[in-house]
């Protein structure tokens, strides 16, 4: 069955708005080199027009023009084209204003002009991630509701027919496959899109998921509450595909020393994520728990400062080992974390549940993402180093020594790695 006309294409071209002609010209062509299909357009209510015309996966529009600002224009272009990406340029930053539009959901991201080459096109990249996993997701939940209709009609005939109840049951349960298969499939997805986009993201959802797995069993949860606890540890940090890798990696090491800025992005993840997760009709509810894995007893969690038992129990529980992978330190220290975060951070009763669970739950081991530079004998790659031809330099699982290490580091130095590096902690 075909899609519906109005599910967007990852294809679609990017449109940029600014007033000034020389720096749109320039902003085109930069785009174009890089591989992308621009529109461009020195009036914004020319920009307008040119969204109710056709779609576009990603809007970049200056701030200060002389029609109406681009704020105004992300706006209304949300109104027109929801799923698309909306990025604002602006030289003069008025943090306020920013973050309430983000806030709002009027903008996904802000850069500030001038920036360099390489910044700007790795958010043009995270904008068209973002879109295309949008529309992954929609196409994926056009053909989930289509199966949904069918399942409709087949009850309605099973009422009207019981000479046929055997035939409409094998029939039902065939759609009740592809409806679980569609399920996993969405899942799948937005775990690859972590794994490509940020390694660790990966690695550290897949032991979140198996702890929660045993937490869901040890505290006897329902079959719908024991899936969208299961499902919500896989996608919790899927808002993140958001954010430029530095800010994580940043947020990840040292999270107290964020700028307001960059920590007001990483507070709006649990916010994508549950945006993300809502494209699947399934997933509303495993949307609401991943908002609320961030929340804190004391009311100083985000993104919503919730209080004790305001906080879903499922978002309680899915926060302590959302946590504990999270930590880059041993288990050991992690634990001793968690422990002396209950009644401020955790609900005891959480913990509890985390302690027996994490005794016997099978976890893959902790990964923590690095750079070139920061390579030392003895460390094991959690997976493979190769070259940007695909050539194997040094395995997974490789102890590395300092042989490996300077070979890693020559071949870097004729032919620049381009991969992201991943140990074992």
């Amino acid at each position: 069955m075909n899609p519906p006309d109005d599910i967007p294409h990852s294809t679609d071209p990017i449109l940029v708005v600014d007033d000034e002609r020389i720096f749109l010209s320039a902003l085109h062509e930069t785009l174009r080199r890089s591989g992308y299909e621009a529109v461009a357009c020195n009036s914004p209510l020319d920009a307008l027009a040119e969204l109710r015309r056709r779609k576009f996966s990603v809007i970049i529009s200056d701030q200060l023009m002389p029609e109406i600002t681009g704020l105004e224009l992300l706006a209304q272009a949300r109104q027109i084209q929801p799923f698309a990406t909306r990025v604002l340029a602006t030289a003069v930053l008025n943090l306020d204003t920013v973050i309430a539009a983000i806030n709002k959901g009027e903008i996904f991201r802000f850069i500030i002009k001038p920036w360099l080459h390489e910044e700007f096109i790795a958010t043009v990249k995270n904008a068209v991630q973002r879109y295309q996993l949008i529309c992954q997701n929609a196409h994926l939940q056009a053909s989930t509701q289509s199966m949904n209709a069918q399942l409709v009609d087949l009850n309605r005939s099973l009422e009207q027919q019981l000479q046929l109840t055997s035939q409409q049951n094998l029939k039902l349960g065939e759609l009740n496959s592809a409806l679980e298969t569609n399920l996993f499939r969405s899942l799948e997805l937005c775990i690859h899109t972590m794994q490509t986009f940020y390694p660790s993201l990966g690695t550290q959802a897949r032991r979140v998921n198996q702890l929660a797995r045993v937490m869901g069993q040890i505290a006897k949860l329902s079959g719908d509450e024991q899936r969208t606890l299961e499902s919500a540890a896989l996608l919790h940090d899927i808002g993140l595909v958001g954010i430029p890798r530095q800010i994580i990696r940043r947020w990840q090491k040292n999270p107290d020393e964020l700028p307001d800025a960059e920590r007001a992005l990483i507070e709006q993840h649990p916010i994508l994520g549950q945006e993300l997760a809502s494209f699947v009709s399934q997933l509303d509810q495993v949307g609401y728990i991943i908002r609320g894995h961030h929340e804190r007893l004391d009311g100083h969690g985000y993104p919503d400062q919730r209080i004790g038992e305001n906080i879903p129990w499922l978002a309680r529980l899915l926060a302590v080992p959302a946590a504990f992978a999270s930590y880059l330190a041993t288990d050991a220290v992690a634990i001793e974390k968690i422990k002396a975060g209950a009644n401020t951070a955790f609900d005891p009763a959480a913990i509890r549940i985390f302690m027996q669970a994490q005794a016997v739950a099978n976890v893959p081991r902790r990964e923590r993402q690095i750079n070139l530079n920061e390579l030392r004998p003895g460390m094991v790659l959690a997976s493979g180093i190769y070259t940007p031809n695909g050539l194997l330099l040094v395995p997974e699982g490789k102890t590395l020594n300092a042989t490996y290490i300077e070979k890693v580091l020559n071949y870097n130095r004729f032919q620049p790695l381009v991969q992201a590096l991943t140990v074992y902690c």
